[in-house]
């Protein structure tokens, strides 16, 4: 049975200070305790006991080394044993909680391989060509996860890459020091903005003067209890700009340790009759009202072939965006009315998808709700947000009607049993009195992703869906979490929209995928041409599908196709009698794959 613990690194045995040995083998370490002696080193030296070296291998904390005992006297020998003796209840909580953490991933890892021919095949399948890399988002790679798991997934190397000129850079959380380690190559970026939401202590240990290049902005935050929470990443090229739209935090745990999703898509620069002109895309209206609420402070570079320009929210019409994949779906805070009611959260998603057409299948079929926080909710807002989720029509006009929504969260059990044990939970901030109220419980579902190999990779992603079986309506990636702070609240007759937080994500539509778009700022194989605007026409042929839809089931096999690594079962297991959403401030006493309780107050 294969370990699921993380490996940090590799002991090198060495014949000298400049020599590795070729007679003795390389020892793997893995996150938590490594125990290491005389059968690891295949050595009969007596003075080398069985369990001569302990080492205890931490992503934050490096490497601690004890060197526990020799043999070398029977002295030595009874103190070591008297010292392992007072610890060794805990060692073996430890040693059974990992060995049930690998015997749940082995269980897992079992049912792809000996099951379905979908679910084996479903990620191995998975291939975005660079032309099409747009249509579809991409899972994040996780350390210590089997490599079929990490197939076509994404690091944070994979999208900072190439000659930047200038990248900004949104997020919540935000480590300096792990993101330069991550990506060198923002090192050489000669211009950085960071809007980012920290504040107190945290911002405080922003190296804002070790970075003479970089600017560190926290937009403004008009009502309280909101926060600067969207994540997405602006990189100008000489040949155009890349967007990134995505889930984690700039923090090492969101981008090794859990389940995220990211969607990009490079645009060209306009031609100059274009500059001119009013034939806008809604996706660049979207974008740069959006970001003219961010009020960052703008930047004056000189870029080349370009010249002096200034970096402001205007700036960002110079890029071409009519073969846009996806449209934008942001909230921003304030007291939206008039024009403005349908223009953010959930009534701008609810605009979007009452202009919409869908096949008759999706007629009053199921919602997915799946995020990793929880708000404050009742009855009434649920009602609400359905009303907007549910919104579109059918082919023949007539209204899809309300879908049955579920709502996919870690269950205690799950977050006990992850990649990171109770620590999980810290990035779940869920409490008891909004995660334990009654009217909820119809509503919960199990975090089920093994076709994907992500059970124990906790959900930071955040999605939202319509779906029939593995057929998809439509698909939101985004930052906002189940909340009337990151989708808004109707107030005064349903006239006036209050958000508090910054949100942003993106809409997967069929009808979007008409838009072809080959353009790369990284790629010397792909020539950088301005696209010409096209008219938005429906494409019937289009569909959406699950990783685990099979072409061999439709009797209509001529659509084109767009896979969606939707990292989640369809349909979601509802929850059981014994499941319990999980709470941050509740108290539990079952050991976890570290042994350890919650809270952990060592």
């Amino acid at each position: 049975m294969t370990s699921s613990r993380v490996m940090m690194g590799t002991l090198v045995p060495l014949e000298s200070i400049h020599a590795t040995s070729c007679s003795l083998p390389n020892i793997p370490l893995f996150e938590g305790d490594n125990v290491i002696g005389r059968n690891d080193l295949k050595i009969t030296d007596k003075r080398v006991s069985r369990k001569h070296i302990s080492l205890k291998a931490s992503a934050n904390d490096g490497i601690e080394v004890i060197v526990k005992n020799t043999n070398s006297s029977k002295r030595e020998k009874r103190h070591s044993e008297e010292r392992e003796s007072s610890v060794s209840k805990r060692n073996k909580q430890i040693l059974e909680d990992e060995a049930l953490a690998r015997d749940l991933q082995q269980a897992e890892d079992d049912s792809i391989l000996e099951g379905s021919f979908e679910k084996k095949e479903a990620l191995h399948n998975f291939r975005v060509s660079e032309e099409k890399i747009s249509d579809t988002f991409r899972l994040m790679r996780v350390q210590g996860l089997p490599s079929w798991s990490n197939s076509n997934s994404v690091t944070i190397r994979d999208v900072i890459q190439g000659d930047v000129l200038v990248a900004i850079l949104s997020n919540y959380m935000v480590d300096i020091d792990w993101l330069l380690s991550a990506c060198p190559n923002l090192k050489k970026i000669p211009h950085v903005l960071v809007a980012h939401g920290e504040s107190g202590a945290s911002f405080d240990h922003l190296p804002k003067n070790k970075l003479g290049n970089w600017v560190f902005h926290k937009p403004p935050l008009p009502i309280s209890y909101g926060t600067h929470h969207s994540k997405a990443m602006f990189l100008i090229y000489p040949t155009g700009i890349r967007i990134i739209v995505h889930t984690a935090n700039l923090i090492h745990v969101d981008w090794n340790n859990k389940t995220q999703g990211l969607w990009m898509q490079d645009f060209p620069w306009k031609d100059a009759s274009a500059l001119t002109g009013n034939n806008r895309s809604p996706f660049e209206n979207d974008l740069v009202d959006y970001l003219a609420t961010l009020k960052i402070p703008e930047l004056r570079v000189s870029l080349p072939s370009i010249g002096n320009v200034s970096i402001n929210a205007a700036f960002f019409r110079k890029f071409d965006y009519s073969r846009a994949k996806v449209r934008l779906i942001a909230s921003v805070p304030g007291y939206h009315n008039g024009s403005s009611l349908t223009k953010w959260g959930h009534m701008k998603l609810r605009s979007i998808l009452e202009s919409c057409k869908f096949s008759k299948e999706f007629s009053k079929s199921p919602l997915i709700y799946q995020f990793s926080s929880l708000g404050s909710l009742d009855e009434k807002w649920m009602n609400e947000f359905g009303s907007s989720l549910s919104a579109g029509k059918t082919d023949d006009g007539f209204p899809l009607g309300n879908g049955k929504p579920l709502v996919i969260f870690p269950t205690v059990e799950d977050v006990r049993c992850s990649l990171e044990g109770y620590a999980a939970g810290g990035a779940i901030p869920s409490p008891q009195k909004n995660v334990e109220k009654d009217f909820l419980r119809k509503y919960w579902a199990r975090w089920k992703a093994d076709h994907v190999g992500r059970c124990r990779a906790m959900p930071h992603i955040k999605t939202y869906t319509r779906y029939n079986g593995q057929d998809i309506a439509w698909f939101l990636l985004t930052s906002a979490n189940l909340s009337k702070a990151a989708w808004g609240a109707l107030q005064k007759n349903n006239t006036q929209l209050m958000i508090r937080s910054y949100e942003l994500g993106v809409l997967f539509l069929p009808s979007m995928l008409l838009h072809e778009s080959s353009f790369s700022c990284t790629s010397t194989s792909v020539v950088p041409t301005v696209s010409k605007s096209s008219s938005h026409v429906e494409n019937p042929k289009a569909k959406l599908v699950s990783l685990c839809w099979n072409r061999e089931r439709e009797s209509n096999s001529s659509s084109e196709i767009v896979r969606l690594p939707i990292p989640y079962q369809l349909p979601p297991p509802t929850y059981t009698s014994e499941d319990i959403p999980w709470s941050w401030d509740r108290r539990y006493t079952k050991k976890d794959v570290y042994g350890q309780t919650w809270p952990n107050h060592v």
